[in-house]
């Protein structure tokens, strides 16, 4: 997410759990295609980006000049965009016409790369990865992210890896006599003390929704464990049953206690995250991509030196650790199965081994991929969050990746008032169960 507007930003986490309307149309389309059709060397490796994002098409234009110029001879690069809202519909009508590029931005639902992968339309991406002998290049927390997205399996590349947690302010916290807290009843007791010396606790945006069911599903995750969600999706519990009303009843009491400031509802992600960076608010939970803000001196007004990381923390008596991080691969990359070669492997091989480095080096922006040269990080908090990643062996999704887009929209459009008591944590989980239901 590092490198991206705002406006994408949220589009893109909007659309990620979002339905795909013609997959039955993809699935009629490719039905006759068997293993995706006869393999075709390639005469480019064809790149199908969005144009959000402009981190990894420059990345590997770079890589395509440097590590990877002997791959870049035999198989020259070659980036076509899309706008990221027309990207479900370009590559349906590619897997149609058996036409999908090299390696593509996987679709804005992991439901539509699932489909794909059942058509043999994509790569077995493990499978050539261990040909390769570069699988073990990939983070093992990326890997377990996206075996958990798309179905138990290596779908798609970690271009982009980010985690969540709680980024806080150290010299307020340290002003005021806070330690990073520990448990959930610490974090209030926290939040309760920056109230009364009238220093803003929290700093988040009601109007994306998001931001405030993320502490729902923390919360989840930290009392009933890591499948609290997955039980949810398969039916084997519901958000009305009270140990999961519990978790809404909890964020809902800090906007109560008026710990989200004035307004939380109509606070767009900019606001909520310049009120972080200007001293306004103490934390503010948000995910990795927020490094590229807190590491610009323009924005970061209370300094990166003084910007920390902690997980969410623990539930007294949960069956969760704080060393679960809800976290996500961005848009997936992946590769056409046709088209996958003896030159796509090269070039395949040389991202592995490269392209964390060159993330990292020239945007600081943190894949799933390890970061094989010395790479000089901007400041403490960007190499603290580099080392959780490194050493996190499970983590956890977020409240709506596992949901339908009616269900993510009724979600994140009552967020607000669940914390603003216009919407009762009861009702806020009920209007979002029916829409599960209703699927």
């Amino acid at each position: 997410m590092p490198l991206r507007t705002s406006r994408a930003r949220r589009a893109r986490l909007s659309l990620l759990t979002a339905g795909t309307a013609s997959l039955a149309l993809l699935a009629t389309a490719c039905g006759g295609s068997g293993a995706g059709g006869s393999s075709s060397a390639p005469e480019n490796f064809d790149y199908l980006s969005v144009t959000e994002n402009t981190t990894v098409k420059t990345a590997l234009t770079a890589m395509s000049k440097g590590e990877c110029k002997a791959a870049n001879d035999a198989l020259p690069l070659k980036v076509e965009t899309v706008p990221q809202a027309s990207l479900d519909q370009k590559l349906q009508l590619l897997a149609g016409q058996d036409a999908l590029p090299v390696q593509f931005a996987a679709g804005n639902a992991p439901a539509l790369t699932q489909q794909l992968v059942k058509s043999g339309k994509v790569a077995d991406l493990e499978a050539k990865l261990k040909e390769l002998g570069v699988l073990d290049q990939l983070e093992p927390a990326a890997v377990s992210t996206i075996k958990a997205l798309y179905g138990g399996e290596l779908q798609v590349l970690p271009y982009e890896y980010n985690i969540e947690g709680i980024f806080y302010n150290k010299k307020v916290f340290a002003d005021n006599g806070i330690k990073v807290p520990g448990t959930w009843e610490e974090l209030v007791s926290a939040a309760a003390k920056l109230e009364a010396k009238g220093v803003q606790p929290f700093s988040a945006s009601g109007q994306q929704g998001w931001p405030l069911t993320r502490l729902i599903s923390g919360y989840l995750y930290r009392s009933l464990g890591p499948d609290a969600l997955q039980k949810v999706a398969d039916g084997k519990a519901k958000l009305t049953d009270p140990e999961y009303v519990k978790a809404a009843e909890e964020v809902a009491a800090l906007g109560k206690k008026g710990y989200f400031g004035k307004g939380v509802g109509s606070i767009d992600y900019d606001t909520a995250m310049n009120q972080f960076l200007t001293g306004k608010a103490a934390m503010f939970y948000m995910g990795s991509w927020a490094l590229a803000n807190i590491s610009d001196d323009k924005q970061n007004k209370i300094g990166a030196e003084d910007t920390g990381f902690m997980p969410f923390p623990a539930v007294t008596g949960g069956k969760g650790s704080v060393d679960q991080y809800p976290s996500n691969v961005g848009l997936g990359i992946t590769f056409a199965s046709k088209s996958f070669d003896k030159k796509t492997g090269a070039w395949v091989s040389c991202i592995a081994k490269n392209y964390g480095s060159t993330a990292l080096k020239d945007h600081g922006s943190i894949s799933g991929f390890k970061v094989n040269t010395e790479v000089k990080d901007a400041n403490e908090v960007t190499t603290q969050v580099r080392d959780t990643i490194s050493a996190s062996k499970q983590n956890v999704l977020w409240f709506e990746a596992l949901f339908s887009t009616k269900a993510t929209t009724v979600s994140q459009q009552n967020a607000a008032g669940l914390v603003s008591g216009s919407t009762s944590p009861e009702q806020f989980m009920q209007t979002v169960q029916d829409a599960l239901a209703a699927q």
